[in-house]
This record gives structure tokens, sequence and C-alpha cells, in this order.
């Protein structure tokens, strides 16, 4: 970090009438008196190391400002120093009409313990925010009552989780690029979240690449793409949780001198579709880069130029994107499989229970080995080739959903359990994308069933040995213009979908 520190404390707080209190503590190098008057100044001057967090010197100013109308800093740059705070008070230069920075060494008593617990005789900082009245979005009736402080919870909650994203290289003693530090909010420890999940993920791309800049000085950035493992691929149900699976979270994670600056986003390359589900990508560079790349103020935001910009979009992630789209359509199958089971044990009731007024063809079996069987309809007996099977579950002899079928039909006539039946692949891009999203309602997959099973009890009552190869071409073709027409349609939201 900018200031060398190792430990950083923070401490929110509300009092019974609703006024919250925020105060974040260091042990790194702390300021002097000029120090400190430089901190607090609209622009402060320069650091001396470039690779500093901090660039514009309003970063601290501006950032506190919108959450509270009254900043302090409390520093020292040594143990034996006395503390001092700076202040800037918003009600103050209101009324005075003027900038005037308050300067005072009888520094917030809370804030003077604070440090002393984490930097005892030693260095640090303290950064004080009070009159806070943008903190929440909305003013409760109650100020300082249970949903205020609800409220408060869960903003804590939420910090946790943005700070073990954006300094997860920090935070993590295995990860080496960033120095070690520990940040602890209302004591409990931030841990480390990994969005790449490395260990268990495979990495399909990576680069390094070196760039040379307008003044002939060389740089350079890295990016890496990883597929995620689907949920059941994870080592435990723990691990897949804290992978936070889902298709918000895809895209591209930018690191400015490690600190993520700006997260899960394609930049306008591609749409955030259920497909790329599993893929997160790394990109990653210090401050030699920030002209190249438009870093903004609040350095959380970039611009690639078009090259740069075409290169990650044409070329470097052709690959890992086909590769994820691979393993989600793999999960999408066995979501499907596991969801279809059971879904369609209404319709099997139904036809079961109409079946005898159904007048249609006498089916014999001569050969369940080879599914020779001998069909009597009103066209006469022929000798016909079908598939015929066990059920595969009870009850499932007339609907029967399965992985897939010949040249990726969508439906087949079968015989099961002795029974005029249709199989139905859960594999066809039909199935995955109207079957699914309606496995939960019993009318509609009772209504599409009904239909591809009376297809194919009226394609045994008027079959030939002349007709038979016509009504199978016709299915093929049937399944083929389905598979064009939702081609289209959204992919279904399966709670499965990056898991199964």
């Amino acid at each position: 970090m900018a200031a060398a520190a190792t430990v950083v404390e923070l401490k929110l707080d509300m009092d019974y009438k609703g006024n919250i209190r925020i105060a974040i503590a260091d042990n790194g190098t702390g300021m002097d008196r000029d120090g400190l008057l430089n901190a607090m100044k609209y622009g402060s001057a320069r650091r001396p190391n470039p690779a500093s967090l901090g660039k514009f010197g309003l970063g601290l100013k501006t950032a506190s400002t919108a959450f509270c109308r009254r900043l302090s800093v409390i520093s020292r740059d040594k143990g034996s120093a006395p503390l001092l705070e700076a202040t800037w008070d918003l009600d103050h230069v209101v009324k005075r009409g003027k900038w005037e920075l308050l300067l005072s060494d009888n520094v917030d008593e809370e804030a003077a313990e604070l440090l002393n617990e984490i930097a005892p005789k030693k260095s640090g900082t303290v950064v004080l925010w009070t009159k806070i009245d943008r903190m929440f979005g909305r003013e409760y009736k109650n100020a300082g009552g249970a949903h205020a402080q609800n409220a408060l919870m869960r903003a804590i909650s939420g910090l946790k989780e943005h700070l073990s994203m954006v300094y997860q290289r920090f935070l993590d003693p295995k990860d080496t690029r960033a120095p070690n530090l520990e940040i602890r909010v209302n004591g409990d420890a931030v841990q480390a979240w990994d969005p790449f999940c490395e260990g268990v993920s495979d990495i399909i791309g990576n680069e390094v690449v070196p760039t040379e800049m307008g003044s002939g000085k060389e740089a350079e950035f890295s990016v890496r793409a990883f597929i995620l493992p689907r949920k059941e691929e994870f080592p435990n149900e723990a691990a897949a949780r804290r992978a936070k699976l889902s298709n918000e979270r895809q895209g591209l994670y930018i690191y400015r001198e490690n600190r993520l600056i700006h997260e899960a986003d394609w930049l306008g390359m591609y749409s955030k579709e259920p497909h790329g589900t599993l893929l997160r990508v790394e990109f990653s560079f210090d401050h030699r880069l920030d002209e190249a790349f438009h870093i903004d103020i609040k350095k959380s935001q970039i611009i690639l130029n078009e090259d740069l910009w075409n290169w990650l979009k044409d070329e470097f992630l052709t690959a890992p994107r086909r590769e994820a789209n691979n393993r989600y359509r793999t999960g999408q199958k066995a979501a499907a499989r596991k969801k279809a089971e059971g879904s369609h044990d209404t319709s099997n009731q139904n036809i079961a229970s109409k079946e005898s007024e159904i007048d249609s063809a006498e089916v014999n079996v001569k050969n369940p080995e080879t599914g020779e069987v001998l069909v009597t309809n009103k066209q006469g007996t022929f000798k016909l080739k079908l598939r015929v099977e066990k059920a595969h579950r009870p009850g499932e002899v007339y609907v029967q959903p399965v992985d897939g079928l010949d040249d990726g039909a969508l439906f087949s006539p079968a015989i099961i359990d002795g029974h005029k039946a249709v199989k139905i692949n859960t594999s066809h891009p039909y199935y995955h994308k109207v079957y699914v999203p309606n496995l939960s309602r019993g009318v509609t997959i009772q209504g599409m069933d009904s239909l591809l099973w009376g297809l194919c009890v009226a394609e045994l009552s008027t079959i030939s040995d002349t007709t038979s190869k016509h009504f199978e071409e016709m299915r093929f073709e049937v399944s083929r213009i389905l598979r064009k027409l939702v081609e289209d349609l959204p992919d279904p939201e399966i709670e499965e979908n990056v898991a199964a």
C-alpha cells in the first residue's frame, strides 16, 4: 500500500440517534505537519513513488465528502511524535464562506485510542468520517432504530465483500505479487476472495505483452483467461459457494498495481450470455501504462485503445470463449437431464388413462435385441425396426427423456415395456430452450408431450413399407427446422446451469 502499512482497521458504528462514525486506521509511515497539510490539499503534490495507488491527489477528499460532511485525518510520522489532526468540515466552510482547513493537536480521543491499538508507539494514520449523511440513500423514521441498524449491518457486509475482492492480492499471504496486508472490519479479519479460483480452474490463455511507450520506455501488461469448474466439479460445496458462480461474475477483472479497479465486465466486447458464465479473465498492469489505458481520477475505469480492444476480442479471447461455451453446454445437458427427471410423469399418467380409447396400430415385438417388430394398421402388416426398451423409471412407458437420438433428432417412436412411446432428446436445443423453462408447468409439458406422442402413434397407424423412410426423414427435417427456429431464443436460467 502507499503508506507501507501492514494492518488496516476499520471501525463503523452508530449511536442511538443514528449518527454514524467511521474510522480507518493504519500502521503505515504516517505524516508530519507538512505531509498532513499536503494530504488534505485538493490536488496534493505527487507522491515520490509513481507506483502508489494514489495518483491525482483527490481520492481521499472526494471519496470522503461523497459520504460525510466532516473529514478528519489524524497522523504521526514516528512513535515519539505528537498526534496532529487536520479537518475539512463542510458546515464550517459554508459558515465562513471559504475553504478553511482546521488544524489541531487536540485530536479525537477515540481515533487516537484506535491508532494506539494497532500502532502502539509507532507511526500511523487514522481517517475519520463524521456527520455522515449519504450512507444509505434514504432516511429512516427512527434514525437509530432497528431498521437503520440493519441497514448498517448490510453495508458492513457489503464493505467486507468489496475489500476482499479489491485487495485480494494484498490479503492473500500466498500471493507474492503484492505485499501482505491485514484488513479488519470491526475486529473481523477480511478474507481474500479469488475470483479465478486458482488451483481448481483451468488457465486457457496466458500472455505477457510488452508495450513500447511514446517516450521510448517499455512496459508490459499480462492477461490470463480462467475457466472455472462447474458446481459439482469443485472439491466441496463450500468451495463452490466461495466461487460465486453466476452469469454476472463473468468478464474482465482489471488490476492496476495489484488492486482491482474494474470487475466482471466485457468492456462492450460481448454481452453476458449464460454460455460465458464460467469464463473470468485477469488483466494486470502497473502505473507505467496509466496514460495508455486512460485511467480516470477514481482509478476505477479503463479505456482500451482500439488495437488492444480488437486483439482481446478477436484473438486472445476466441479460444477461451469457445472452451467456456463447450463446458457450459456440457453442463446444460447434464442440468437438463437432471431437471427432466420426473417432469414427464404427469404426461405418462395422462396418456396411460387415455391409451385404451385411442384406436391405433398393433405392434408385436419379434426380436427385442434387433428392434424387429410387426406393425399392423389400416395399410396392412409390415416388418419394421423400432427402439424396443425397458422403462428407465416406474410408469415412464409413454414419454421417455433420453440423452440423445440418432442424427440429433428431437423425438422418435419406440416400444417401451410393450407400450407405444415417444423418446424425447434432452440434448436437442428445442428441449433446452422450450421444454426446460416450462418443466414446472405441468399443463404446458403435458401439451407438448401429448403432441409428440400423438405424432409417433399416428406414424405407426399410417406407416407402410413405402412410407417408413419418408416418416423418418420428416422427423429429422422437423428436428432440423425446430433447431433453427429456437436459435435466437434465450438460454434458460437453470439453477444448476453453472453446476450441472
